[in-house]
């Protein structure tokens, strides 16, 4: 499927005067599934423009899948104020879920990045629509366990060979009691994917083949 539109979206975060800045890209098709991507840390320049970001987007699109990227409150054009809190990062993760789930009519991937995809765990277990997990590089002590071993849907996981912030052996530890988490290893690659990023595409693609 090709890509039939790309926008900007304001995305308003209930109950909160602040509107978050989003990119939408649409792909051609009737029901499609849609993923939200979520960036790293915002008080470390985590935004929707990160590489890693960009490398899930375009796979998402080739496996026929609409995403919504966005920035955190106080990020780019962003209302509001950067924290990183786990309240704070949950209601801005909650509110593109919720857009997306109002915009495409098929299943939906909850996806993100370190902290992004720390979010992306724990708000997945609120929208059942969510029938998959894209995690790339959580740092095992925000990830909430108990909300991962709980999801019912398949998850991959993704994570450098060198991470130290989301090291692959304790991410390994983790999953491995699991038989719905795909662990898979980037050779080479840190936590920024400053080497290995163009592994994330096909890595994902395969992912994503059958979502629809």
């Amino acid at each position: 499927m090709g890509v039939s539109e790309e926008r900007a979206v304001p995305i308003p975060v209930p109950g909160q005067d602040l509107a978050l800045e989003g990119l939408y890209v649409a792909v051609k098709g009737a029901e499609v599934p849609g993923a939200v991507l979520a960036p790293p840390h915002p008080l470390y320049g985590g935004s929707m423009d990160s590489p890693v970001l960009n490398e899930l987007a375009y796979a998402c699109e080739r496996a026929g899948v609409a995403t919504l990227r966005f920035n955190w409150r106080g990020v780019g054009a962003s209302a509001g104020r950067p924290s990183g809190e786990r309240a704070d990062a949950d209601a801005d993760y909650a509110a593109a879920l919720e857009q997306l789930a109002q915009t495409v009519g098929g299943p939906l991937v909850a996806g993100g990045y370190s902290l992004g995809a720390a979010a992306a765990v724990r708000c997945a277990a609120e929208e059942p629509r969510v029938t998959r997990l894209l995690l790339v590089a959580p740092p095992p002590a925000l990830l909430d366990r108990a909300a991962l071993a709980r999801f019912p849907g398949r998850t991959l996981l993704l994570v450098g060979e060198r991470d130290a912030i989301a090291p692959a052996a304790e991410l390994a530890a983790l999953v491995a009691a699991s038989g719905r988490i795909e662990l898979a290893l980037v050779p080479e690659a840190d936590h920024f994917f400053t080497a290995g990023l163009a592994e994330l595409g096909p890595r994902t693609r395969g992912f994503l083949g059958d979502v629809g």
